[in-house]
């Protein structure tokens, strides 16, 4: 069985009936098309572009900022896959700047984009510069691609959303709302679809993805005990979106649907599966210090003859941590029928035009000046999602361990 399947609780991948009922349309029309990943050498954005490689497209251009993870992107993809005979290629631009511009106005002829470039950390909104940067990564950065799209005579454009957009708490999740709010307007010149799914398990920066680095560097594992998540594997992202992508409507936004093979999982508890995984057991810390000093000395040989690794489990205080999570609201119109595993939410192209043009009005305003607080910014969402009901604790992740 799949290691990451059997670390979060599953025997069976999630998607496999619906993209084998749907595999033959799926085969032909990634055979017959061309596409565009912008941000494809994230973990959301290298499952897509693995789904759509290994599929033979006509056209696969990646767009991702990491120069580094896009030369692993292809590593992976050559020593997985080999070579397509249509043509592949990757660059690593910055999507908000004119060189990326000057790479669409060259070409830009894509009948399906898919937009994976996100700022996705809770953590990212403790300081009010990097919390601009979000609004320009989730938002704006859309609206310009979405444009340009629009320019080019795109056929689909899909942009990844999070279940986090659903009753928002925390600014990134807010912000994937407000982005979804311009995807509406956008819609009547152009068809868009999106997703909202769960944590994607051992994506880059993730905690997760933090227990094998923490492992490689003999520190402890911590966790907190009292929250709990879905989890999709990498793979199921990348089917997840190419599916919302390829055979969305207009406006749609797909998600997983919950089953009895999909279930709430406590980042505690795969914690103690992952250890048990290498052949250690959990030797549970009362404290930071304890934790840090657990190598020190003589525990470290200690801890190899009795097999143990330092975990600190604690309960979760910082800013916008969500307790549980969804993926719909009461008020949005679901389609449940029409997948085995993957529910829809219909839309109709309502937006506050408005509202829309002040949010970039005032965002713009904030730029030109080089000045602006979290508050401002907060304010400015409040406007967008009245019933924005922010979490803000006045702790955030990076002040703890």
């Amino acid at each position: 069985m799949n290691k990451i399947l059997e670390l979060i609780g599953r025997t069976s991948e999630l998607f496999t009936k619906d993209i084998q009922i749907k595999n033959t349309d799926l085969q032909n029309i990634v055979l017959n098309s061309t596409f565009l990943v912008i941000g494809g050498a994230g973990s959301i954005g290298q499952a897509v572009t693995k789904e759509i490689f290994k599929r033979n497209p006509k056209k696969l251009h990646v767009v991702d900022i990491s120069e580094n993870n896009m030369v692993e992107l292809v590593r992976d993809i050559r020593s997985s896959f080999g070579y397509i005979d249509g043509d592949f290629q990757t660059f690593a631009l910055d999507i908000g700047s004119l060189e990326y511009d000057a790479f669409i106005k060259k070409d830009g002829k894509y009948d399906y984009v898919l937009n994976l470039s996100a700022l996705k950390h809770v953590r990212s909104e403790k300081d009010p510069f990097t919390l601009m940067r979000m609004v320009d990564v989730n938002i704006l950065n859309t609206e310009k691609t979405l444009q340009q799209s629009i320019n080019n005579a795109t056929k689909k454009y899909f942009c990844v959303s999070t279940d986090k957009a659903t009753n928002p708490v925390n600014m990134m999740g807010a912000s994937k709302r407000i982005m979804e709010m311009f995807l509406m307007r956008k819609s009547l010149d152009i068809k868009i679809s999106t997703a909202r799914f769960a944590n994607v398990a051992f994506s880059d920066g993730s905690l997760l993805h933090g227990f094998n680095q923490r492992i490689q560097k003999n520190q402890p594992i911590v966790a907190p005990n009292d929250i709990k998540r879905y989890f999709l594997t990498p793979q199921e992202s990348g089917e997840l979106c190419l599916m919302s992508c390829i055979f969305g409507e207009n406006r749609d936004i797909f998600f997983p649907k919950l089953s009895e093979d999909f279930h709430l999982t406590s980042f505690a508890d795969i914690a103690v599966k992952y250890l048990k995984g290498l052949g250690y057991e959990p030797y549970i810390c009362k404290n930071e210090d304890e934790a840090r000093n657990f190598f020190i000395k003589d525990q470290k040989s200690k801890s190899k003859k009795l097999k143990q690794w330092p975990c600190l489990f604690s309960l979760s205080d910082t800013t916008g941590e969500k307790n549980f999570e969804e993926f719909f609201t009461d008020n949005e119109v679901l389609d449940m029928d029409r997948y085995e595993n993957i529910g829809i939410i219909k839309n109709e192209a309502i937006f506050d035009e408005s509202k829309l043009i002040s949010f970039e009005s005032t965002i713009k305003n904030y730029k030109e000046k080089l000045s602006w607080g979290k508050d401002d910014i907060v304010k400015v969402f409040l406007k967008m999602i009245p019933d924005f009901r922010h979490k803000e604790t006045g702790k955030y992740l990076d002040g703890k361990m």
